[in-house]
């Protein structure tokens, strides 16, 4: 018995040597060596000749940030290879035309090698990927399609448009900086009627209902406005997107676009109203103010209200920097006290509405940084805030019926549970698509 047991012992230990020799083990062994403790290794494969561990790849994400280049970028993760310029316009990408605040994500095997991938987000709709191999480096991009839904939210104003609907939008619908997106889309539909420095008061209220989009990957962002509904000072205001002509309408089927803006500028209070006298903090005197003054951050973008022409654009007096427009009809406006003056802007050249002309400063007469705005009409000053835009154009006489669809469908949405939309109305035709001060434009 005792020499059968060492003999099975013997011919155990014999197999075991013959399969170390040949290079095969007959069971899954552990690995002592494995970091981070014992690891199995699969049946057949010897420990000199198991597939080395690979260490998880490392991925940097950097920032592109204000006065670099994508090169001064791509350098600090070693890439010199990379003719990005040249690359990026295999996918669309100009270099120049990439903002501030840009992330670029860096893939590698090792953080001591340099990355063999690169990815950035060149906009919302697209994501592009630069792969190191054997004869360079490849682009590739790919789309991101977005799907879209129908959003409304509805509140009162308390103190300012953007803070109503702060407070109304919860983070799940829309983050921080998509609810700013909305409120100033939403001020800039209504550009034409409302001045939102001065007409919002407390208890006016708005209704609007948004287009929301989502993308494959979760992320949220806001899109644009298809209908809404603003009451402001007791006076009802409506605007319904119509897509074939790409404009906003009022419920009567009328462009909300006029000749002019109601501001100058896009977002701020206003220091001191249009008035016969006032009392100038600077002179010690009570004096004429012609003008609307809109106190603003130093450097805040002046926008042309109309269509125009450059009278002047110099130093004028108690004006200091000021930008003159010649615009049809003898209307004329002046921006004042200017910081300095946007590329361009010179004796004769033509400007368009919204285009920025100077940007706000405390030169002349002035104690702080403002702007000063005047609306003249044959050389008189006139309040800017109340003078007669007249109605936009009409909707095109072949699309009215369709339009009509568009703005009852979208009524309902405004008002669930309100009353049916009200019958078209009869819309004669313009043969100018302005009307401004009383004139034809």
């Amino acid at each position: 018995m005792r020499l059968s047991r060492i003999a099975l012992a013997a011919l155990i230990l014999g197999g075991a040597a013959a399969a170390a020799l040949s290079g095969h083990w007959p069971w899954r062994r552990l690995n002592v060596e494995a970091p981070g403790g014992l690891e199995a290794v699969p049946a057949g494969v010897d420990g000199p000749e198991a597939p080395p561990r690979r260490p998880p790849a490392v991925e940097t994400l950097d920032t592109l940030h204000r006065g670099e280049t994508i090169s001064d970028v791509l350098a600090r993760h070693n890439i010199t290879d990379l003719d990005f310029a040249h690359r990026g316009r295999d996918a669309g990408i100009d270099p120049r035309r990439l903002r501030p605040g840009l992330v670029l994500s860096f893939h590698g095997p090792d953080a001591s090698a340099p990355p063999t991938r690169i990815r950035l987000r060149s906009s919302p709709e697209q994501v592009v990927t630069f792969q190191r191999s054997s004869v360079g480096w490849e682009v590739n991009a790919r789309e991101i399609v977005w799907h879209s839904d129908t959003m409304d939210v509805r509140g009162g104003i308390d103190n300012s448009l953007y803070e109503a609907l702060d407070g109304q939008v919860r983070d799940s619908v829309l983050a921080g900086p998509e609810r700013v997106r909305l409120a100033w889309d939403l001020a800039d539909v209504f550009a034409w009627e409302v001045d939102f420095t001065r007409d919002v008061q407390p208890g006016d209220t708005f209704n609007v209902v948004f287009e929301r989009l989502v993308s494959p990957e979760g992320e949220v962002r806001f899109g644009r406005i298809l209908a809404s509904e603003l009451s402001v000072a007791g006076k009802s205001l409506t605007a319904f997107r119509f897509d074939p002509t790409n404009t906003l309408y009022d419920s009567d089927g009328r462009s909300l676009r006029r000749a002019f803006l109601r501001a100058p500028v896009q977002f701020r209070r206003i220091s001191s109203a249009f008035s016969r006298a006032r009392y100038h903090p600077i002179l010690g005197r009570w004096r004429r103010h012609e003008g609307t003054d809109y106190a603003a951050a130093r450097g805040t973008p002046v926008m042309a209200a109309g269509d125009g022409t450059v009278l002047r654009a110099g130093r004028a007096g108690g004006y200091g920097n000021l930008v003159e427009l010649k615009h049809r009809n003898d209307i004329t406006t002046r921006y004042g006290h200017l910081q300095g003056f946007a590329r361009g802007i010179h004796r004769g050249a033509h400007v368009t509405q919204g285009q920025v002309i100077g940007y706000v400063g405390a030169t002349g007469l002035a104690t702080g940084p403002h702007l000063h705005y005047e609306f003249r009409v044959n050389g008189v000053a006139r309040d800017s805030r109340r003078v007669d835009l007249g109605s936009g154009a009409p909707v095109p006489k072949a699309d009215r019926d369709a339009f009509f669809a568009v703005r009852d469908r979208l009524t309902l949405l405004l008002h669930p549970a309100g009353p049916e939309p009200a019958p078209p109305p009869a819309i004669a035709g313009a043969t100018h698509e302005h009307t401004t001060a009383g004139l034809t434009n």
